[in-house]
């Protein structure tokens, strides 16, 4: 994706954990942070602390959605899913990408990545690997910013 671009519709789930969301649920009410993770992805695990405290910190002011993206056969199994979303507190919904269909709709090859919308829906930030929490928040809050 490119900065700016629309978010996609959230179609394609193979299953949703934690609640399930709309592209409109998310437009139009506030910024939103999709993070694309994986269950054989030792740096999402490193970074899903981080992740947790950005979602607590800013639950009144951002949407939070995590996608599971699988990197091979053994990533499919929801069951592994869930116990590592309940491991690592993961508790935002949790857009289950086993047939790669938000993957392909954003363009995303990375795990971590993270992608930041405006209240809008446009594209603002985009980051992949395990470490940028500082540059993530710095995003974040201009985004915020704007929308005060």
């Amino acid at each position: 994706m490119k900065l700016r671009e629309e978010l996609p519709e959230l179609d394609g789930a193979t299953t949703w954990l934690n609640g399930d969301l709309t592209k409109s649920d998310l437009v139009g009410d506030k910024p939103t942070l999709i993070h694309f993770w994986s269950v054989s992805c030792g740096l999402c695990k490193e970074a899903m602390p981080n992740v947790n405290q950005f979602r607590d910190d800013y639950k009144d002011k951002l949407n939070v959605v995590a996608v599971h993206m699988p990197r091979s056969e053994k990533d499919l199994d929801l069951d592994q899913i869930k116990a590592v979303a309940d491991e690592h507190e993961i508790t935002q919904p949790i857009f289950v990408d086993n047939a790669h269909k938000l993957t392909d709709a954003f363009d995303n090859q990375y795990v971590p990545a993270y992608y930041v919308f405006d209240a809008d829906g446009k594209l603002r930030h985009f980051q992949a690997g395990g470490g940028g929490m500082k540059m993530l928040t710095k995003r974040v809050n201009r985004v915020l910013g704007e929308t005060e």
